[in-house]
């Protein structure tokens, strides 16, 4: 009797060090062996979407156009994203800023182009200094010309429920009054992809 008890808390000793080893010290083996440690999972939320009935209420109007952008110009969209998130407008001002900005600038920040200038237009929105829309400086800064766009869409009575290309329309006052709406679908994509970004 006192041989098995001696037998099994001998057999139970190794086991314990046995297992021990295996927990506590090194691999000595050639194959690989599984972590089960737990492991720490960091988990993204996901961004809001963005509603896109939001984007494009009316649906585009006639054909799309549709241009590869640069990094300059995402920065360009981005910016005027952001600028129009300060202002406190939505994403349907988003949208006509920068369909706006694409039709005027194709998203680039114009400086004085010489014979071929608009008179005295400039930055993304073509905007003119001897018009009352800022200094040349002013102007061709990204946030300070969406802002200023912004300001003369909020004077727009019912901007919200027009025509993207009217609403630009009654803001810059072009001499191509239905070219905005080519960039409509083009300047939702843009707005969807860095509104929450």
């Amino acid at each position: 009797m006192n041989t098995t008890i001696l037998r099994k808390t001998a057999l139970g000793i190794a086991g314990l060090a046995f297992t021990g080893g295996i927990l506590a010290g090194p691999a000595t083996h050639a194959h690989a062996t599984t972590d089960t440690r737990p492991v720490a999972v960091t988990v993204q939320a996901d961004k809001p979407a963005v509603d896109k009935t939001k984007l494009i209420p009316h649906g585009v109007q006639g054909d799309q156009s549709r241009i590869d952008l640069t990094d300059e110009q995402t920065a360009n969209a981005k910016a005027i994203t952001a600028a129009t998130k300060k202002t406190g407008l939505d994403e349907r001002a988003a949208v006509i800023s920068i369909a706006t900005a694409l039709q005027e600038s194709k998203l680039e920040n114009l400086g004085h182009l010489g014979d071929r200038n608009d008179h005295d237009s400039q930055g993304l929105f073509q905007q003119r200094p001897s018009s009352g829309w800022g200094t040349v400086e002013q102007i061709t800064d990204p946030e300070y010309a969406t802002t200023a766009f912004l300001k003369g869409l909020k004077q727009v009575d019912g901007w919200q429920d027009m025509p993207l290309t009217k609403a630009a329309q009654t803001v810059q006052v072009s001499a191509y009054p239905d070219h905005y709406a080519q960039w409509e679908q083009q300047a939702a994509d843009l707005v969807a992809k860095h509104w929450n970004s």
